[in-house]
């Protein structure tokens, strides 16, 4: 082989090394979360792990100090306990977001414009935003939170694995919500994918009676459609 083909092969080679390894890359990058969630999630269920909710009168005494039963480090910490039963303690009472099926346990972050793109994406990065507009726990109406994405492609899975394992909650499943120092108990009513025109929920509603509202991305990793979860006050 001729000094000028080697040369022209090792240059080809080069760049088709580098394009895969950037194609390798922007797949973790984008939906590295998502897989993350996933595979703990998965684990979680094969290990029989179960999640409990901590009661008002024992989150005073054990959100500011570290809790061994506490979700509060992440969901793959929990996979490393021996114990199969984990007590999530809330990362605040002044606003948060716990769902036990799925170990979630996340700040929320209130008033924030679901329509401005410069004010929701920070927060996003943070924990879950309560769409401004819409009303607060025990108030009567719709309760509105989402944690959906994004300003580019880089970041879709990166704010959408919040709340991946949206997917994951039936009927019947239970959330709590704290707000101003007390405890909102929901039950999931119906799931759905809606179009990401749709904006219906973002009504307050109040004749409808009270109901609560998490809305993520779906398909995971595009911002394409709206997965839905819709619960009611737990009776």
């Amino acid at each position: 082989m001729k000094k000028g083909e080697m040369v022209k092969l090792i240059v080809l080679r080069t760049i088709g090394n580098f394009l895969v390894l950037f194609a390798v890359f922007g797949f973790f990058a984008t939906f590295g979360p998502a897989v993350y969630y996933e595979i703990t999630y998965r684990i979680g269920k094969i290990r029989g792990i179960n999640y409990a909710v901590a009661d008002v009168a024992t989150v005073e005494d054990e959100v500011n100090k570290p809790s061994p039963d506490s979700i509060g480090t992440s969901l793959f910490g929990a996979l490393l306990r021996k114990e199969t039963e984990h007590l999530l303690v809330p990362v605040s009472t002044d606003f948060s977001l716990v769902i036990p099926k799925i170990g979630a346990n996340h700040n929320v972050f209130e008033n924030v414009d679901p329509s401005n793109e410069s004010e929701y994406l920070p927060i996003l990065q943070k924990g879950v935003a309560h769409a401004k507009g819409t009303l607060f726990p025990g108030e009567g109406g719709t309760v509105y939170l989402f944690a959906h994405s994004t300003d580019s492609f880089w970041n879709v899975g990166r704010y959408n694995a919040v709340f991946y394992l949206l997917k994951e909650l039936d009927a019947g499943d239970e959330i709590a919500v704290f707000f101003r120092g007390r405890r909102y108990n929901y039950l999931v009513s119906e799931r759905r994918i809606e179009e990401a025109s749709n904006v219906q929920y973002l009504s307050p509603n109040i004749d409808k009676g009270e109901f609560l509202v998490l809305q993520t991305c779906w398909p995971p990793g595009t911002t394409w459609k709206r997965l839905f979860v819709l619960a009611r006050p737990k009776s």
